[in-house]
């Protein structure tokens, strides 16, 4: 039920979906968070939530994005 009304990622639950490491994941998310692409991430301070939705879209690959 709690997953349900979740809204956000954090990063340890990004890591798991990606397989990558610790340190790979957060260079990453600093990364996507200073474009926001492919997916949106919030940065509070050094925090870091994704929200669901846009991230679920790209990992399922429903949308690209083209520079």
């Amino acid at each position: 039920m709690e997953q349900e009304r979740k809204k956000v990622y954090d990063v340890s639950e990004i890591q798991t979906i990606l397989g990558i490491g610790r340190n790979k994941i957060y260079e990453y998310l600093d990364e996507v968070s200073k474009t926001q692409e492919p997916f949106i991430v919030i940065k509070i301070g050094k925090l870091y939530k994704i929200p669901k939705q846009p991230f679920d879209r790209w990992i399922s690959g429903e949308f690209y994005y083209e520079k």
